[in-house]
């Protein structure tokens, strides 16, 4: 499991390894002694009084050299991180992914992804992307909100995706076809017929107050022209149903992000 995610509690790994009704802490634990013998797993915190562990760079290389699993990104997992607050948000990356899968596609998650436009400066990381083995190679992405971001910059992150998903690029080598395509479709999600759906789950507070956030993110991204859906961790371990924040519209897009200059 640790190769699929960034960081997990010896709690969440049970989950997945273990039989749904046996508690498997304790053979989970003998197995990261075992793995932190090897120097190939760490742990460099604690979220309350959970250790929090993570594979080492050793231990990254050896789950990409089975050749199942790409490598994945360290970066975050080091005590300074965790001290400064990572440590919870990554968790809460970590239970949302198993919330939303459990162990069905444990391997087809990514965490930490990056989303860039050279052109333009655009560059932001998804905290997870969910690739069903599908005709189509399905794609999810989502953010994650531990509820220690302003408001203001929550919604900023959420418009980057609309952004992202309406720059466009000329045809040809040096743009001399005069046709344009989306970018993303060329360069990220070539087989994905729409623009990926994004899914905002709130995490780290009451549930009072994560309903009040949820309620205020639904005011700061109304008109959205990407596929928006949002709701609580509590609302997701719960399977209650997704609020709807915006609808997938490539032609409010091409409105909004006319034709690149530069030709």
């Amino acid at each position: 499991m640790l190769g699929c995610v960034r960081i997990a509690t010896v709690r969440q790994m049970a989950r997945v390894v273990t039989a749904e009704d046996a508690d498997g802490r304790s053979y989970v634990r003998r197995a990261l002694r075992d793995l932190e013998e090897e120097g190939l797993a760490e742990t460099n915190g604690k979220h309350g009084k959970e250790p929090i562990w993570n594979l080492t760079r050793r231990g990254l290389r050896a789950v990409a050299d089975g050749g199942e699993l790409p490598l994945r990104p360290r970066a975050g997992t080091g005590a300074r991180a965790v001290r400064a607050g990572y440590g919870g948000h990554g968790l809460a990356v970590t239970e949302t992914i198993l919330a939303y899968g459990g162990r069905a596609h444990l391997t087809a998650w990514q965490v930490e992804v990056n989303h860039a436009i050279k052109e333009t400066g655009l560059s932001f990381n998804t905290d997870a992307v969910l690739t069903l083995p599908t005709k189509t190679s399905e794609v999810r992405l989502f953010e994650v909100d531990n509820g220690t971001m302003p408001r203001a910059r929550l919604a900023r992150e959420v418009w980057d995706y609309e952004r992202y998903a309406g720059h466009r690029c000329w045809e040809g080598a040096r743009g001399t076809i005069g046709t344009t395509f989306p970018f993303w479709r060329r360069y990220r999600y070539m087989r994905s017929e729409r623009f990926p759906t994004l899914h905002v789950v709130l995490a780290g507070l009451e549930e009072h107050l994560l309903q009040r956030r949820l309620e205020a993110l639904t005011e700061d991204v109304h008109g959205i022209a990407v596929g928006v859906l949002a709701t609580t961790l509590p609302r997701l371990k719960r399977r209650e149903p997704w609020l709807r924040l915006g609808v997938d519209d490539p032609g409010r897009r091409r409105e909004r992000y006319p034709e690149p200059v530069g030709r």
